[in-house]
């Protein structure tokens, strides 16, 4: 498996993967140094195939540059002279609209992959493991019983985000109706948003630890994974939290949960259906009511409903 950085540890205890290699991303000539050093590693590996989920044209050229002699991709960004199998993109409407099905549509044109199932459904297949690592961890911090995740970022814009001051108020009820205590999940630069919720929730007199900028992702992934319940934007922390198989409710505004929505019985959206959503906007230039209309009641009904 060759990753970016950031994301390569989603894979590392998955079945499927030997090795992960690292993919290089820096800024200027020294980014293109880098890949061509990558280039000749994969080379010197003498790879049978190259399945590429990535668009980009320079995936295509890295594979093309390695000599790999199977180079398998979808015909976009300019690049079917560098692919063997240039595989077309489908047609709207072709398949469904779930950002995962583009991706398994690749491996089943190119005759690689089953046929399409009939419901999006995305899992680690480690996720047992990560949640007895997480729950030895949360012990060791002091933690006892239930824990409710909160994550109230979202990297693609300020619009996706539920007021923070209503995420700290669900996971005040939620935690007083369960028992639970719990724990807050951000990057590093959502520290200060993610102690905001922190503070309030403690003000409450319920135990609430901010992790935000303080794991990495496989430290995240463990404590996620032992979580009772998972609060979240649509964001790189709802996708994770439901691979887990953590009890996930996601408040969507702008973005089309249809495409990039969680997977599975154990997630449940929260959406206000204005006119104007899904817009896709990073920032909202009316009054944000898709967000602004959804209560703190309504997501802890649901929260209450999924958990049974």
């Amino acid at each position: 498996m060759l990753a970016l950085d950031w994301v390569a540890e989603l894979y590392r205890r998955e079945g499927l993967v030997d090795e992960i290699l690292r993919y290089p991303d820096r800024r200027g000539l020294g980014d293109w140094r880098l890949k061509w050093r990558l280039a000749g590693e994969l080379s010197r590996r003498r790879f049978d195939a190259a399945i590429l989920l990535q668009n980009a044209f320079e995936a295509a050229l890295i594979a093309w540059l390695a000599r790999i002699p199977i180079r398998l991709g979808y015909d976009r960004d300019g690049r079917k002279m560098l692919l063997t199998h240039p595989i077309p993109v489908p047609r709207p409407g072709e398949i469904p609209r779930h950002e995962s099905f583009y991706y398994l549509e690749l491996l089943r044109r190119a005759g690689v992959g089953p046929p399409l199932p009939k419901q999006a459904l995305i899992r680690f297949t480690s996720a047992d493991q990560a949640r007895q690592i997480g729950r030895e961890r949360l012990d060791l911090l002091g933690f006892s019983g239930d824990v409710i995740g909160v994550s109230p970022g979202a990297a693609y814009g300020d619009a996706k985000r539920w007021l923070k001051e209503r995420f700290a108020q669900a996971a005040i009820e939620l935690a007083r109706k369960l028992p639970a205590q719990v724990a807050i999940f951000g990057a590093k630069n959502e520290r200060l948003l993610c102690e905001a919720v922190a503070e309030i929730v403690r003000s409450a007199g319920i135990r609430c630890e901010n992790f935000a900028g303080r794991t990495s992702l496989g430290e995240f992934m463990d404590l996620v994974a032992a979580c009772r319940l998972m609060l979240t934007n649509d964001s790189g922390a709802m996708h994770v939290a439901s691979a887990l198989g953590v009890p996930t409710v996601t408040i969507f505004g702008p973005t089309d949960p249809l495409a990039t929505g969680p997977t599975g019985p154990l997630a449940k959206i929260v959406r206000e259906p204005v006119d104007c959503s899904p817009c896709l906007r990073r920032t909202c230039p009316i009054d944000h009511r898709c967000m602004t209309r959804v209560s703190v009641e309504r997501v802890v009904d649901v929260a209450i409903e999924l958990l049974g």
